[in-house]
């Protein structure tokens, strides 16, 4: 619970040799020590122990993982904090969070291993300040913390200020506060000038934002080792970031003062232990040296010894390294809610798993012995063991239905999958790394893409077996053949592509000649719709290349399998087909990354590019769908049923028919009979019934049923023109209690009208509430009487709605903005901008609306702003005096408003009807001339308006037109606006 003591107080164990400072001991004194902290004179609570947050931040798309300790205090942060919100009375708190920085803007994945001190998991300790104390408590805490209690040596520690960048002509002035406060506890050459990049932290592009300050400890001592700091020298480390935030950022890139400031800190748990432990490396203290004992007794490789780089001759040390970082990384990540998959942070679960599992199948097996599956699943126990105390979740979290026992299967099925083409993408690695030059060579994009697609390799595995061997990897030919399967992915082919067909005579030959029966595909619905499914194999029956019949296909060669019984889904009723691999069984080890599946005929057509060895009519495959990209589609196809029911209840009165539909990964789209654009309110309303629909938790029945029987339901939808099978599958969702055999024995029961009804042949979620949420992106019209209505679910869906609520947000600040000219730009930046962001509809209808409220603020005020020029400018020309001059040139302080020119030029020229007379005036930002002349028939043949006007308009780079007695002009630079000046004096002067 909030504000109780840490739970490892009580609970932790500590498994190493006990020290003085084990870390159990190094997290709960950190703790201690805050929650001692009160309000100044002793009033009010210390900081309050605020549990860590879990590392999936789902109500955060934004992030792949939790990667600092504020990420769970943003909503204080930025001001947006619900008042009901336990946060909302919050002034102090402490703790330690997990934090996973692996991919996206902080990614430590690819130098775990490689050095001592990096990890992708790490605890961060950490106290804050929610507008309560400010930077003289925040330096005089750190410093009691690490030299009182923790009893650091003070003359190894330095401490870095922000230097600003107002020498650079920018806006942050150097934080002199800060330094003056450290002077107070080290002399003036601890204290050190840090530069933007180190010591100015910013939330975002926009947001909460401001100065930090950095304590570094020297690991050897007795030395001053200033200009180490910051140098990336493992001995001279940061340990704690203080952040003071005391600015906004602001999207035109201006800061302004906040009226609350606040304190964020981090300090790493790994490095102050390693420390106060008297370690040289993170790596050695009893934070890993249990997973250390436990991998050389699993495994009979050598002891751990520390060493990196080219010392570590075996790489064993790396591998040591690698492996116990990332099982504390899964064990974490899985029991917070990520699985291992194709797509953002779940892939990123993926290719940590797969990272560790090829460093201990290559590194720690000594020769002899033999790498088993479940070695690496086999740790996950004991990170539950060190810190199920200090992180309770991990002995079970029943939020998600995860025990460790769960985590550790998930982990080792895993394991299990990648295994089974592991040294077959070791040895296609080799190959073709001897076909792509060897050590000073470059391994393809195509060989690059092949063994991500065909064996699971992710691109930074192969970018590291490539460093291993001297050479590099084409990563742009990589994201071009990456881009072409995302394409593929969405049903999206591209010009020219090779698509496989079976027209009628192949067909023929296939029943006929080959003796080949229609596809058995019944078992595609064998599955878990949360993205999980059995492997089961299949017999090849026909290998067609697009031209023949072939006995069988070699490496490189794209074709497309007839299989005896298949899993995978053909593209049919809107639903695009599934992707995945067949993997030959045979020692040939053939892989057919699966691109496409149709269905001819009867015959189930699975196409792609045979990544290895051979595959031959009568092998035995594996088929192995990618059903995390099929669960996509089932919440995209299961929500679209439950679009066509919402649709009906909020237009009713009207016919609304199916007349299409396109179900991808990504999105779903929607097309249905009606003869008007719906109103934004109604979207509104369907879009409202779909998402309680979702928030429900209805299980989605499926069954075959007789055709007859089915058609009788009274709330049946069926699209129209469609020719059924008999018989057919009948899809039901919805918030009333049935069984579909209740629907068809009382098939006219007024409570079916609850309930979606659709005959279906496609895949489904289990239940509504796998779809997360939903959101309509799109309303429009694509022919007469129909419309479409284009829509998300899933991480998609929050992103669109994330989108939103920042746009929102930009408008309310806009609306702040009090510089009419800046405003009406930022007006311009939206109204272009809106379209270009995928958000959601309904949501950004308004948003228009907000837009177009601040464009009638900037067309009123600008009213307001000419009538006052105007009368300004003729109160001036009333007061000039131009009696007895030959001709008259002024600058009008107008901001080169022509029209209060005008009304300047009509006074004067009332007041001395045959004087001749020019005006110029600029706008302060020097962006703009204006110049207007008149002269009278009095001056006629003697002065040209124009002539006049372009005299003075050339020096600004501008020009004019107009008639010989009345002319005007403009230029967009003011920078010759004296000479212009000058011009206009020049050109009357002798004429007259």
């Amino acid at each position: 619970a909030h504000g109780t003591s840490p739970p490892e107080l009580s609970h932790e164990k500590t498994l190493s040799t006990m020290t003085d400072w084990p870390a159990a001991r190094v997290r709960s004194t950190f703790i201690e020590f805050f929650q001692g902290k009160k309000e100044e004179g002793g009033a009010g609570d210390g900081h309050t122990y605020w549990p860590s947050s879990g590392v999936v931040p789902f109500d955060d798309p934004t992030l792949l993982f939790t990667n600092a300790g504020m990420n769970q205090f943003k909503p204080i942060f930025m001001g947006t904090v619900d008042p009901k919100s336990p946060l909302a009375p919050l002034k102090r708190a402490c703790n330690s969070q997990k934090c996973i920085r692996a991919g996206g803007k902080h990614n430590d994945l690819d130098d775990v291993g490689k050095d001592v001190y990096h990890h992708t998991f790490f605890e961060m300790l950490g106290n804050w300040s929610f507008a309560s104390y400010f930077k003289k408590e925040a330096i005089a805490w750190a410093w009691e913390l690490l030299t009182s209690v923790y009893g650091l040596e003070a003359d190894r520690l330095y401490a870095t200020y922000c230097e600003g960048d107002q020498h650079k002509g920018g806006t942050v002035p150097p934080d002199e506060e800060t330094r003056e406060l450290w002077l107070q506890y080290l002399p003036a050459d601890r204290v050190l000038k840090g530069n933007m990049k180190d010591n100015f932290w910013e939330m975002g592009e926009t947001g909460p934002c401001g100065p930090c300050t950095e304590l570094h400890y020297d690991r050897i001592g007795g030395r001053n080792a200033a200009d180490l700091v910051n140098m990336d020298d493992p001995n001279v480390l940061e340990i704690w970031n203080v952040v003071f935030i005391q600015m906004f950022r602001n999207k035109d890139k201006s800061l302004t003062l906040l009226p609350g400031k606040h304190v964020d800190t981090g300090m790493g748990m790994e490095r102050i232990t390693s420390i106060l432990q008297g370690k040289m490396s993170n790596y050695d203290t009893d934070i890993f040296t249990p997973i250390f004992d436990a991998i050389s007794k699993k495994t009979g490789v050598r002891p751990y010894t520390g060493k990196v780089g080219k010392e570590d001759a075996d790489g064993v040390d790396m591998a040591y390294r690698v492996v116990a970082d990332h099982i504390r990384t899964l064990t974490i990540a899985i029991t917070d809610g990520a699985v291992p998959g194709n797509d953002g942070r779940n892939y990123v679960i993926r290719r940590i798993l797969r990272r560790g599992v090829r460093y201990a199948k290559q590194y720690l097996f000594p020769a002899g012995s033999q790498y088993e599956a479940g070695f690496f699943s086999g740790l996950s126990a004991l990170v539950v063991e060190i810190l199920g105390g200090t992180f309770p979740e991990l002995n079970g979290n029943p939020a998600l239905g995860l025990t460790p026992e769960k985590v550790s299967q998930m982990i080792y099925e895993e394991e299990v999958s990648f295994l089974k083409t592991l040294d077959r993408g070791i040895a296609q690695f080799e190959k073709f790394a001897k076909q792509d030059g060897g050590e000073g060579g470059q391994i393809t994009g195509p060989h690059a893409f092949m063994l991500y697609d065909t064996f699971g390799f992710p691109v930074d595995l192969t970018l590291l077996m490539a460093e291993e061997k001297g050479m590099t990897v084409d990563s742009v030919g990589y994201e071009e053949k990456m881009e072409e399967q995302r394409r593929r992915s969405k049903g999206e082919a591209k010009e020219g592509e090779v698509v496989l067909v079976l027209e009628a005579e192949q067909t023929d030959k296939l029943a006929k000649e080959l003796s080949v029966p229609p596809t058995d595909d019944m078992s595609k619905y064998d599955w878990q719709s949360v993205g999980t499914g059995p492997k089961p194999t299949a017999t090849v029956k026909a290998i067609w290349d697009g031209k023949n019949f072939q006995d069988s296909a070699t490496e490189g060669q794209f074709v497309g399998l007839v299989l005896d019984k298949t899993n995978f889904y053909a593209e049919a009723g809107g639903q695009l087909f599934d992707m995945g691999r067949a993997v030959s069984a045979g020692d040939e080890g053939a892989v057919l990354a699966v691109q496409n599946t149709q269905k001819f005929g009867g015959y189930i057509l699975h196409s792609g590019v045979l990544g290895a060895g051979k595959m031959k009519v009568g092998d035995e495959v594996e088929l192995d769908v990618d059903f995390e990209r099929r669960s996509l589609i089932a919440a995209n196809h299961t929500s679209t049923h439950l679009l066509n029911w919402a649709l009906r209840k909020v237009l009713a009165g009207n016919t609304i028919d199916q007349r299409g539909s396109i179900v991808a990964p990504d999105k779903l789209r929607f097309d249905f009979s009606y003869g008007k654009p719906m109103k934004v309110d109604e979207v509104s309303q369907v879009q409202d019934l779909v998402r309680e629909l979702i928030r429900g938790g209805h299980n989605v029945l499926r069954q075959e049923c007789s055709l007859a029987a089915a058609k009788q339901v009274s709330s049946l939808r069926a699209v129209f023109g469609e020719v059924y099978p008999d018989p057919v599958r009948v899809v039901t969702v919805g918030p009333v209690t049935h069984t579909i055999d209740q629907l068809l024995g009382d098939p006219q029961n007024e409570e079916w009208g609850k309930l979606s009804v659709e005959f279906c042949g496609g895949t489904h979620m289990d239940n509504t509430k796998e779809a997360d949420t939903f959101t309509i992106i799109g309303e429009e019209g694509t022919a007469k009487g129909v419309r479409r209505l284009v829509c998300l679910t899933k991480e998609a869906a929050l992103l669109a709605q994330n989108a939103a609520a920042e746009f929102e947000k930009r408008v309310e600040r806009a609306a702040d903005i009090a510089d009419m000219q800046a405003l009406d730009e930022e007006v311009s930046k939206m109204r272009k901008e809106v379209d270009e962001v995928t958000m959601d509809y309904v949501r950004k209808d308004g948003i228009k609306g907000g837009i177009d409220k601040l464009k009638e603020k900037v067309l009123a005020a600008e009213k307001e702003m000419i009538k006052a020029k105007q009368e300004a400018a003729v109160q001036w020309a009333q007061g000039l005096d131009v009696s007895g001059k030959a001709f008259v040139v002024e600058v009008v302080d107008v901001e080169g408003d022509v029209k209060a020119m005008d009304a300047a030029m009509r006074t004067v020229t009332a007041k001395a009807p045959d004087t001749p007379a020019c005006f110029l005036s600029k706008s302060a930002r020097g962006d703009k001339v204006s110049c207007l002349a008149v002269v009278p028939k009095a001056a006629a043949g003697k002065l040209d308006a124009k002539d006049w006007i372009n005299a003075a308009l050339e020096k600004c780079g501008g020009k004019g037109g107009g008639k010989p007695d009345r002319a005007q002009g403009a230029a967009k630079d003011a920078a010759g606006f004296d000479a212009a000046l000058a011009a206009a004096t020049e050109y009357p002067t002798g004429k007259l």
